[in-house]
């Protein structure tokens, strides 16, 4: 009787994994670096386009107005060094990220220590415990699907963050 039990809850576990992974409508994407010894992480959603554009799709966002950076499950940023982005101090740790539409139209980061959120509502700014400005240019081409790389400087040490959409291209350094 009792391997029935485990056998049966064993199935129930199994099913329920399933139902989450197959919940998230869109494929994840990951980017990790090793940055002064230490690992540096983001784990995201990542939607298509599928023919609309970034300006229509964000151009909705008021100012202040949060985009969650990816689809479905939170984009959760990972680190396990303390990371200084200009004057600000991100402790080593597990967040998730989104951007920030501000008045001038440009992006900020904002970093939150909730993670693992699904969906709606997105936090309250406020609540975010940093933010950090992006640096915003234009991709060599539209990129189809949200892409997020980490990935390490040559000149001067440190690490960038840069986030692709379609005509959106938006980047920050790290040390």
């Amino acid at each position: 009787m009792r391997k029935i039990a485990i056998a049966a809850l064993s199935v129930m576990m199994l099913a329920c994994l399933a139902a989450v992974t197959l919940a998230q409508g869109n494929p994840r994407g990951k980017s990790t670096i090793t940055l002064k010894g230490k690992a540096v992480s983001v784990e995201y959603g990542r939607p298509s386009l599928k023919g609309r554009t970034t300006d229509a799709l964000l151009g909705r966002l008021q100012p202040g107005g949060l985009w969650r950076l990816g689809a479905d499950t939170s984009t959760t940023f990972k680190t396990d060094g303390d990371l200084t982005f200009g004057d600000v101090t991100i402790p080593a740790g597990e967040y998730s990220i989104w951007m920030q539409r501000q008045a001038d139209n440009s992006w900020k980061l904002l970093f939150d220590k909730k993670h693992g959120q699904w969906g709606e509502p997105t936090p309250d700014p406020a609540d975010c415990f940093a933010s950090v400005p992006l640096k915003e240019s234009k991709p060599a081409a539209s990129v189809e699907s949200v892409t997020i790389t980490l990935s390490l400087r040559k000149a001067g040490g440190g690490a960038t963050i840069k986030i692709q959409w379609g005509t959106l291209e938006v980047a920050a350094d790290f040390k």
